[in-house]
């Protein structure tokens, strides 16, 4: 039975929706295909029509959670004509805060995501995260006309790789937060967009 593309995407939606919606409750460990095909209308077998592997289910949300905040980049960079450092990292900050899915799983292991996926879904996520990248320089290249190429990079491979600690530091459970008063850590939560101004503004003031 040859299955139309409308009906491919149509799944592929309905299985990362179900995806998504464990994933507000359970851990990447705990969920299992057998539990994403119960939140669809068709049977486990058939989501391998659609995706090999659970790693592909979670890669094709990673890659939602990153043109949903694609989407929100635009706006700013599509916004008015000058921006402060502050204003600037206020409307950056809202837009990745917003986003704590995206965040989450940015704090897994991303490696074996990628390890355990096929080339073509690997290849459509990696064109939502470069398009992020690219939305990036835009903007800074906008707003922030005084940095140069270099500088411009060095923001940009910084603060990506900044993006992977912001959940663990922003969320903690409370069996964390008792190791670590236990552990006699000193440790104060932030919330996720006091982390990421916090970062931004320290970051380009450096570049004034």
């Amino acid at each position: 039975m040859v299955i139309s593309e409308k009906t491919t995407t149509t799944r592929r939606e309905e299985i990362v929706n179900a995806c998504e919606k464990l994933y507000r409750t359970m851990s990447f460990r705990e969920i299992t295909l057998k539990e994403i095909s119960e939140e669809t209308s068709f049977s486990r077998p058939s989501i391998y029509n659609y995706f090999a592997t659970k790693e592909e289910i979670f890669l094709a949300l990673f890659e939602r959670e990153y043109d949903r905040w694609n989407d929100s980049l635009e706006e700013i960079h599509k916004g008015k004509r000058s921006l402060t450092i502050r204003a600037l990292a206020e409307k950056l900050a809202k837009s990745l805060a917003a986003r704590p899915q995206l965040l989450k799983l940015l704090s897994m292991n991303l490696y074996d995501m990628e390890a355990n996926s096929r080339l073509e879904c690997l290849t459509r996520f990696k064109h939502s995260y470069g398009r992020a990248l690219e939305n990036m320089k835009r903007i800074l290249l906008k707003f922030r006309p005084e940095m140069t190429g270099g500088q411009i990079r060095d923001f940009i491979y910084a603060f990506f790789p900044f993006m992977f600690g912001i959940y663990p530091y922003s969320e903690v459970t409370a069996k964390q937060k008792a190791a670590m008063e236990q552990a006699g850590v000193d440790f104060e939560l932030s919330s996720a967009r006091d982390l990421i101004f916090s970062f931004i503004m320290t970051f380009l003031n450096k570049q004034q």
